[in-house]
């Protein structure tokens, strides 16, 4: 067996730990990123994703140990590594169209959990095997690293504290440098590249005995910089959405992807690629049609117009400002509102400035929306909580224990309005199991006096308002006679005649027990399942030629 110069120092094997540690962290965040604008970024996907992961480290763990116990030659296991290297360099080239097939196929195939079947398909395929072989690398070097038994124990120690750094490096630069700075597809490259690099390094280093490098290893690393730099031609590009043409932005921040999409009547913003709408600005004024618009009934609840007439203000407190759609609307129809957000995604908050009409003077704080409450004392006449994690609701606002403190924060008469997206009445109807909005309106029931819920036609959406005030849908009912504007003075009357006195139930979520995810899953695969109903039809009665014409 040929020994290489380079290993004469074992500083080189324990740079190997170090970087092979923090590319296996940086890939199972940018996994993280690669899945979210398809399946979300809720712990359910997260669950999956480490999941995999380790299933992929433990099997490498035992094939590398045995690989070393046959083969002392440390070639084969930078053959692995670059294999490796390759391989999630790949990723941003064909990882995205793998995915999307995945989900091409299991959707007319599966007919529950498919986000889940999806996300684990998917990570299955397109994670597992690179990281079994960088799994490989710590009982290798423990074999090539150890001369003798009486240390060991030492070498071994040091090998795994170079993995651990390499890992908690691999930890954050992802999620605080690369991801933001240059998005997922190059945090990828990057990685991909520094493997690249060290197992280039070990190629070229000569042979001791002979001192010069062998053929096949010059010809491994022709090879394998030649296909990591097509890797980063073709796999640069930031697009999740690369069917989508005329984009007007797209890219990344610390928690979302993000899409801006301008129609001539409209600008959407989305953050996942799959799944809904965000927010939506509508040119010239109009109504969205939206369930923004619904929500406006909460001023008119708490005696807008009546306000007004007397000089006074209605102070508006948005949890999840998103590109600030509600506050735009609340400005364009009331001259006596103050709206204040909070948003934790400030790239969000800049493309609202940019792209969305969010005036300067609206004062957003950029912070989670639980955390603000805690740390004012401020009373609000209407506070909406329209917060959400990709299509779920962070387990923190959805509990008795987060309402209440949004209830402390009310003034007297004032509203709550939520948004219950992902609302599904053939599916509560149909099911003798609670649905997510179930859970949510029952947790605000016991702790509101008094709920209703109003229909959003066309949309899988309901606004819900909960207040202590009696007089809510009476003030509803005499201040939107007031409104000037037809459309608007309509709308209200549709939510007056809609607003249904919630019957609450027992299914109670607090901060110790909040099942928002499964819940979030349960609803989105009905509501999946009852879009796809028609291609299924037309695919068992035509096959795929109809259900290609049919799209």
């Amino acid at each position: 067996m040929r020994h290489k110069k380079i290993l004469k120092n074992k500083l080189f094997l324990y740079l190997t730990e170090f970087f092979s540690g923090m590319s296996v962290m940086a890939v199972e965040l940018g996994a993280s990123r690669l899945l979210a604008p398809y399946f979300s970024s809720s712990q359910i996907v997260w669950t999956i994703i480490i999941g995999t992961i380790m299933i992929a480290m433990a099997l490498g763990n035992i094939y590398g140990g045995r690989k070393a116990d046959k083969d002392k030659d440390p070639g084969k296991l930078y053959g692995r590594v670059l294999i490796a290297a390759l391989w999630i360099a790949l990723i941003p080239v064909v990882g995205k169209y793998i995915i999307l097939g995945i989900s091409a196929i299991l959707v007319f195939t599966v007919n529950s959990n498919f986000l889940v079947i999806a996300a684990f398909a998917a990570c299955m395929i397109v994670f597992v095997y690179p990281l079994f072989l960088l799994g490989t690398v710590t009982p290798s070097l423990a074999k090539y690293t150890t001369d003798s038994l009486e240390d060991n124990g030492r070498i071994i120690g040091t090998l795994g504290a170079f993995n651990t750094v390499g890992s908690i490096i691999g930890t954050f630069a992802p999620t605080f440098i690369t991801i933001p700075a240059v998005g997922t597809s190059v945090t990828f490259l990057i990685f991909a590249g520094i493997l690249v690099a060290l197992c280039v390094c070990y190629f070229l280093s000569p042979d001791e005995a002979e001192g010069k490098t062998q053929k096949k290893n010059l010809s491994k690393v022709i090879v394998g910089i030649l296909i990591f730099a097509i890797c980063c031609v073709f796999g640069h590009s930031t697009s999740f959405a690369f069917w989508e043409n005329g984009l007007t932005y797209e890219g990344e921040s610390v928690y979302n992807y993000l899409q801006v999409k301008e129609t001539p009547n409209s600008v959407i913003l989305s953050t996942n690629v799959l799944f809904g709408v965000q927010s939506v600005l509508v040119k010239e004024g109009a109504l969205t049609g939206m369930y923004y618009d619904y929500a406006m009934a909460a001023p008119y609840m708490c005696g807008v117009k009546d306000k007004a007439e007397n000089g006074e203000d209605v102070d508006v407190l948005i949890l999840g400002m998103g590109s600030g759609t509600y506050a735009t609307q609340l400005s364009r129809y009331f001259d006596n509102v103050n709206v204040t957000g909070v948003e934790i995604d400030d790239k969000i908050t800049d493309l609202a400035h940019k792209y969305f009409e969010l005036p300067d003077t609206t004062s957003v704080t950029t912070y989670d929306g639980r955390a603000y409450l805690a740390a004012v004392s401020d009373q609000y006449d209407v506070i909406m909580v329209d917060a959400y994690q990709d299509i779920t609701i962070p387990f923190q606002m959805s509990s008795v224990e987060f309402f209440s403190l949004v209830k402390e924060h009310l003034a007297p008469g004032g509203i709550m309005v939520v948004n219950m997206n992902m609302y599904s009445d053939e599916t509560q109807s149909g099911s003798q199991e609670a649905t997510i909005n179930t859970y949510l309106a029952d947790t605000i029931s016991s702790v509101f006096k008094n709920v209703v819920v109003v229909d959003v036609p066309g949309a899988t959406n309901k606004e819900l308002f909960a207040t202590e005030s009696d007089e809510f849908l009476t003030n509803l009912k005499s201040n939107a006679a007031k409104e000037q504007n037809e459309k608007l003075a309509a709308m209200m009357e549709r939510a007056l005649l809609t607003a249904t006195e919630y019957e609450a139930g027992e299914n109670i979520m607090t901060d110790d027990k909040a099942p928002v995810e499964l819940l979030g899953m349960k609803q989105i695969d009905s509501i999946i399942k009852d879009e796809v109903q028609y291609y299924k039809e037309i695919y068992r009665s035509q096959g795929i030629e109809g259900l290609i014409n049919s799209l």
